[in-house]
């Protein structure tokens, strides 16, 4: 038995390849000196006392060294669990205590809060800064630089990846060696990545988009990545002459096509944008091909499936749609009551199946139940329909989320922590058109009789609760909340009322 996600994306034939991963395209490592580099991290788990399918899990800055990690992880057979960055101490806990990971790895200014967050979890706890310091640094250091792959089956566990949950409480969706590899092999050849690509990468990597989607594709390509820190406008901008793809958010080039020096010029060279993880508004999409001649490809995944569909590579990309379901994976549209298929051109819910499918929610074996079916197919709970081309449009959401800046964020998970506040009686979460982020959040409050809500101590009390791309952009108090005759709130309600709450 093999480990069939290593060999693919770092066997032999990748290694000795002159493509390189660096924050430019002048400073960087080639795929050789990143393996020896990988290999170390693997020898630094090890000695650890980790042992293949132990969690390992890891909030730190992007850097190489972290992608190492990554990598080192699949090698020696441990399960990545990469968390957001913004997560405060109290969120790192509760996933702390729900994957029980053998070893958390943070930055070392988080340390000491995490310590005393962590005091009754039996976890061990490890350094990786963002300059690539650390104490798993100087484990690794003392490691070879070569590392014998530990053989996994197909349904072996890769990485665990927290998505936030309806109730308030996130699950952990568990992705096998066998979903990260599908994936990375049908985008290598339904996007045509070969190894004279070279992906201008500013997305994060605790995240599907920035690390599976993009990391694993071109390392099975064997291209090269331009992988800076984060997205700095400037840097972009600075770097894309020497790249030839780009993977983002919508925000990403919403940012771009405010900049005047992003022109049709400065991206001739330019093969591919991609798009996604957020909707691409129809109006970005053909102010970016006004501008630049090309036309975005939008594509539509989700943390628990990987990709689903795709606008072609070659073909129409048409605006405000994600495209065709990738080959392989099956999407049909059903009644979100029933269950039953529905025709074309039909709302309803999108439901998928495919290799690229989870295996499902770690220790949620009634939440699996519930929304992965013994068919195999996932409810995605988006409502989509697909026309009579076979383009899948994304028209909602069934589950209130929201979806800022790239990032899920559940309204329940904020309620709770609203309703617990001074001077709160109730509240309700939701999401607004914002001309950056797609959406912002707004928190509607209602205020306990004769009590008086301080909107500014409850922003700072959040702060320090939740991770700051949750926390809402606007408060609102009201006497009340629209409701239906069964008493639920009108949330769609509240939607039109603050639509131009961000204008």
């Amino acid at each position: 038995m093999a480990n069939a996600l290593y060999d693919a994306l770092f066997g032999p034939h990748q290694q000795n390849q002159a493509r390189y991963i660096g924050a430019s395209a002048d400073n960087g490592l080639s795929y050789q000196q990143f393996l020896q580099m990988a290999s170390k991290f693997a020898g630094a788990l090890v000695a650890s006392g980790l042992q293949p399918g132990d969690r390992v899990a890891v909030q730190v800055n992007k850097s190489i060294e972290a992608l190492a990690l990554y990598t080192g992880c699949v090698q020696c057979g441990c399960v990545f669990l990469p968390l957001n960055t913004a997560y405060t101490a109290r969120e790192v806990s509760y996933f702390v205590g729900d994957a029980e990971p053998g070893l958390l790895v943070c930055d070392a200014s988080a340390e000491a809060s995490l310590q005393e967050a962590l005091a009754s979890a039996a976890c061990q706890i490890s350094t990786l800064n963002a300059d690539g310091s650390g104490r798993l640094t100087d484990t690794a250091a003392g490691q070879n630089d070569t590392f014998t792959p530990v053989p996994r089956a197909a349904t072996d566990l890769a990485a665990i990846l927290y998505t936030s949950g309806t109730t308030g409480r996130s699950k952990g969706a568990m992705l096998t060696h066998a979903n990260l590899l599908s994936n990375a092999e049908t985008l290598v050849d339904y996007w045509q990545f070969t190894e004279q690509d070279t992906l201008l990468h500013a997305l994060p990597i605790y995240h599907t988009h920035g690390l599976f989607v993009a990391c694993n594709t071109i390392a099975l390509a064997g291209a090269s990545m331009i992988f800076q820190p984060s997205f700095k406008l400037d840097d972009v901008i600075d770097q894309m002459p020497h790249a030839t793809t780009m993977m983002g958010v919508p925000t990403f080039y919403t940012r771009l096509l405010g900049d005047k020096r992003f022109s049709k010029e400065l991206t001739s060279h330019m093969r591919l944008f991609i798009s996604g993880s957020a909707p691409l508004l129809a109006e970005t999409h053909d102010a970016f091909a006004a501008r630049t001649g090309h036309k975005i490809l939008e594509r539509y995944g989700m943390t628990e499936t990987n990709m689903n569909t795709s606008n072609p590579y070659d073909g129409d990309r048409r605006a405000g749609t994600v495209g065709f379901a990738l080959p392989g994976v099956e999407v049909k549209i059903c009644n979100p009551e029933t269950g039953e298929d529905l025709p074309d051109n039909t709302i309803g819910m999108l439901q998928v199946r495919g290799p690229n499918v989870f295996s499902g929610y770690w220790r949620m074996p009634e939440k699996t139940a519930e929304e992965l079916l013994e068919s195999g197919f996932f409810i995605t709970g988006d409502l989509a329909k697909i026309d009579s081309h076979g383009y899948v449009h994304i028209v909602g959401r069934d589950k209130d989320l929201i979806i800022s800046g790239g990032f899920n964020i559940y309204p329940k998970e904020l309620e709770l922590l609203l309703d617990e506040q001074e001077g709160v009686l109730e509240s309700a979460v939701i999401g607004a058109p914002h001309s950056d982020f797609g959406e912002g959040v707004v928190a509607v409050l209602v205020a306990r009789q004769d009590a008086i809500v301080d909107t500014d101590r409850i922003a700072g009390n959040l702060a320090d609760s939740i991770a700051r791309f949750k926390q809402p952009k606007k408060y609102v108090v009201v006497p009340e909340l629209p409701r239906n005759a069964m008493g639920k709130v009108q949330k769609n309600v509240l939607r039109e009322q603050y639509a131009s709450a961000f204008e």
